[in-house]
């Protein structure tokens, strides 16, 4: 059974990021909307309070309306998924929350973790009553949230090499290049770098159980896109061709917030919605 886990973003989280990504500020997107400044300071702090003004103001930074409407009404979450082989972690950190994943292959009881989150514990307890053979630990990036029970891990799994991208290689691990292949027992894991989060930050695609799964780090969430924090434009751009290319059906497995899928986020996302239902 796969934890609840509520998004990662709310609408005016969407706002904010689109604004900092695009380089717009307030008085700027006041002028490109002619939405008034106390209803845009109402909106930025989370108020829906004019669905007019919210839809001109996701006009202007390129969201989806309609996609954005839903996340305001707080109407629309990604459909619950579960599929055999894939264990999902969701740990604190701070004042946020964040996702670890341990893919096993039915077959053979091949393992790898995906990233560490902050406690290796729950993660090392579930293996071993899993019976698993851990292989790989693969990283999706090197933000201490996501990398922070990695020697745990490590020292609890000795056997298991760690992989970090070339791009952004973490002491302790191997290095690897775009498209780059590994397997776990018969389950075939390929590497996409998936950059603008973070320099290296990378989507692992995993065939071979009922599901296609692409672990995408903060890529890539339920209804939103993590920060681009080195570019925001390749964020998107990788995003667009790396991620939503893949079959309706693939999950997505981001670092914050609830499991999704290729569908529902060219369908309901807000920062992609436009051109797929175009």
């Amino acid at each position: 059974m796969m934890p609840h886990v509520p998004l990662e973003d709310l609408f005016e989280d969407l706002i904010a990021k689109s604004m900092r990504g695009r380089h717009v500020s307030e008085s700027e997107l006041i002028e490109m909307t002619g939405v008034p400044r106390d209803v845009l300071a109402r909106l930025c702090r989370g108020e829906f309070c004019n669905e007019n003004a919210l839809a001109k103001v996701a006009r202007a930074l390129s969201l989806e309306p309609r996609a954005l409407t839903m996340a305001a009404s707080r109407v629309w979450s990604p459909r619950p998924v579960s599929v055999e082989g894939l264990e999902m972690f969701n740990l604190p950190y701070r004042d946020m929350r964040v996702n670890a994943y341990l893919v096993r292959d039915p077959l053979t009881n091949a393992a790898a973790f995906f990233d560490t989150a902050t406690d290796g514990a729950p993660l090392i307890t579930r293996a071993r009553a899993l019976g698993v053979s851990v292989e790989s630990i693969f990283l999706t990036h090197t933000h201490n949230d996501h990398l922070a029970a990695l020697d745990e891990l490590k020292s609890a799994f000795p056997a298991a090499e760690a992989w970090s991208n070339q791009a952004e290689p973490w002491p302790g691990t191997k290095t690897f290049s775009e498209g780059a292949t590994f397997s776990i027992g018969s389950l075939k894991v390929t590497t996409r770098t998936t950059s603008g989060h973070s320099k290296g930050g990378t989507t692992y695609l995993v065939e071979g159980l009922a599901r296609p799964l692409a672990i995408v780090g903060d890529a890539i969430f339920a209804g939103s896109m993590g920060g681009g924090m080195v570019s925001f434009e390749d964020a998107w751009k990788n995003n667009r061709e790396k991620i939503l290319t893949l079959p309706d059906e693939t999950v997505l497995c981001p670092g914050h917030g609830p499991l999704t899928s290729v569908g529902e986020e060219k369908r309901n996302n807000p920062f992609f919605a436009a051109e797929f239902l175009a």
